[in-house]
């Protein structure tokens, strides 16, 4: 424990009435901090410089998903009603949790951010951007399906990626849940986007078509 001297700033010992240098009497200064407090001062800038990191990284991740955002055009406006019309569906047939992500959640955009374009896959109806939540939505989307309902199950597949599920969980969910949604080989299929779907999905979850009892060996019929 030690005292400074606030006449000339001199640091006397805590034994020390009068300063050693001006004669400053030293009874009412106060000591130095003390360990404890001492700790207390690393533990503030301890936190403080990992709360600087935390803003530094913040605003990177902002600043990359705002370069996302910018490097790709917005729906238009018949385009954003047919996709509205699409989360009516999922919202009619139960899927409530992905109806919220794709509502409220999810930015959509009508052409190739920066990063889609050199990762796009060819015939895709569309592509989305976790965990930014941005689904890019293609032409093909609006021209394929036959109707909403196909492109609800395009929306339902992309709902998958916005929760961090991988193409083998999203193909899959989807597939399975096909019939709660109203999209049955009945109505649907001999139609473009039935058969495409089924076939990725089949390459890609193959363990859903080994019942060889059943068409297409499906195991979910």
């Amino acid at each position: 424990m030690k005292k400074k001297c606030p006449n000339c700033n001199l640091v006397n010992y805590a034994t020390a009435e009068n300063c050693l240098r001006c004669g400053q009497k030293l009874h009412e200064v106060s000591s130095f901090e003390t360990p404890e407090q001492r700790k207390k001062s690393l533990k503030a800038t301890i936190l403080k410089r990992a709360a600087v990191c935390l803003f530094a990284i913040v605003f990177t991740i902002f600043g990359f998903y705002l370069s996302l955002i910018g490097s790709a055009k917005p729906l238009e406006y018949d385009q954003k009603k047919t996709i509205e019309f699409s989360i009516l569906i999922l919202e009619d047939k139960g899927f409530s949790r992905d109806v919220f992500l794709l509502r409220y959640l999810t930015a959509y955009r009508g052409t190739d951010n920066w990063l889609n374009a050199s990762t796009r896959e060819e015939n895709a109806y569309a592509a989305t951007n976790f965990p930014f939540e941005i689904i890019t939505v293609y032409p093909d989307f609006y021209t394929y399906p036959k109707d909403d309902i196909e492109r609800a199950a395009i929306l339902l597949h992309e709902a998958q990626h916005l929760k961090g599920a991988d193409e083998k969980e999203a193909y899959e969910f989807v597939w399975k849940n096909r019939k709660q949604l109203g999209w049955t080989k009945e109505n649907y299929g001999g139609s473009v986007v039935w058969r495409n779907v089924r076939n990725q999905t089949k390459e890609i979850a193959p363990h859903l078509f080994v019942c060889e009892m059943n068409e297409f060996a499906d195991c979910t019929e």
